[in-house]
């Protein structure tokens, strides 16, 4: 099955991002596809890698570049809301890219499922 993510809320104010990102791993480790997570609203704030937690915290946007890189999940990060909040190019973590929400309605016509994580 292809599954479409849409995370809607920041990493460490809501459990959303943390839902998201342990969903995806499960449904791939169960042989599910995951094509594309799309990062819309506070979710655009999963994507900078201007993120420090401390140390003995887990860092959510780490977690979503290796999960891009290891299994080719394409991280979104929908312009408008990322241009509300600073997020341009230059600081996304690796794996993520900036583009429209064309991408999320492709994403929901191409999945057999859309999932959707926050508000």
């Amino acid at each position: 099955m292809k599954i479409g993510i849409m995370v809607s809320e920041g990493p460490y104010n809501h459990q959303a991002s943390d839902s998201a990102y342990l969903f995806a791993r499960t449904a791939i480790e169960k042989g599910h596809s995951v094509p594309r997570v799309f990062f819309y609203h506070d979710g655009v704030n999963n994507s900078t890698k201007l993120t420090q937690p401390p140390q003995d915290d887990r860092n959510v946007v780490n977690r979503w570049s290796k999960l891009a890189e290891e299994h080719g999940v394409d991280l979104v990060v929908c312009i408008a809301a990322g241009m509300r909040r600073g997020i341009t190019d230059d600081i996304l973590a690796p794996g993520f890219r900036i583009s429209g929400l064309g991408q999320l309605v492709e994403a929901g016509i191409q999945c057999d499922r859309l999932v959707t994580f926050g508000d």
